[in-house]
């Protein structure tokens, strides 16, 4: 259930909750549960990034814990304009909770996430439904970001239009393959997440068919960009130690 997402529809639209519709719905409470049930198990300080359209309710309507900081990162004027109507609407960030927006079109996204605050030494999750992905090579440079953001053991996880893997090839194993490929390439291990399995895990009932989006959730297997910074820091302070040692 969506409060808020009736203030960025234009008045007197008709919605139209086709299979289509539905594979959306599951998908979006697959992700909504996902981030809840990790960012719950974090401690201190929770780290959430979202690429979205911009006019993502996600902020406003979950029931973040305490000490989540949650960064939205989409298309200026988009979220500049969704953000007027949500506030109109009375939408609210939960009590002791941070949001801050990045433009997706920032040049260095990753420095632009440091510079809010992000911290890649730290837990974090992160999840993409919704961001306008033009190119097969626009997806590439953000699955690079979020590598050099994400630490070891993190997620990475949400939808992605199929048309991805369609450029390059066209079947279900083989878009696996080339899913686990291209993820691993960036330090990832990835699983693609079937909609009905999701949907049976709700309760409900899709109808067999194709449709446009692949389902995904990944895992990190390396360190991050701000770990291996402090690893080499670490390292060279302990050869230093060890070299003052010897001259003694």
């Amino acid at each position: 259930m969506d409060p808020y997402a009736g203030c960025l529809v234009p008045p007197h639209t008709r919605l139209n909750f086709e299979n289509s519709s539905k594979h959306y719905c599951i998908a979006t409470k697959f992700i909504d549960d996902k981030l809840l049930r990790t960012v719950n198990h974090m401690d201190g300080l929770k780290q959430v990034v979202l690429f979205s359209d911009g006019m993502d309710t996600r902020p406003y309507r979950l029931n973040w814990p305490s000490s989540t900081i949650i960064f939205d990162i989409s298309p200026e004027r988009v979220y500049q304009n969704a953000i007027e109507k949500l506030q109109d609407v009375g939408a609210k960030i939960p009590r002791s909770c941070l949001f801050l927006h990045v433009p997706l079109e920032s040049s260095n996204i990753q420095e632009a996430l440091h510079m809010k605050g992000f911290n890649g030494n730290r837990p974090s999750i992160l999840a993409i439904q919704g961001l306008p992905l033009m190119t097969l090579a626009s997806f590439k440079e953000i699955l690079l970001t979020v590598s050099g953001m994400a630490m070891d053991g993190c997620l990475f996880l949400g939808e992605l239009p199929a048309w991805l893997a369609e450029t390059k090839i066209g079947t279900k194993s083989s878009t696996e393959k080339w899913m686990d490929n291209l993820f691993m390439s960036n330090g990832f291990k990835v699983n693609m997440v079937s909609y009905h399995k999701a949907a049976k895990s709700l309760g409900k009932a899709l109808e067999v068919g194709d449709h446009k989006y692949i389902l995904f959730v990944a895992e990190q297997l390396r360190f991050s960009d701000d770990q291996m910074e402090t690893w080499k820091i670490e390292s060279q302070r302990v050869e230093e130690d060890r070299k003052g040692e010897d001259f003694e």
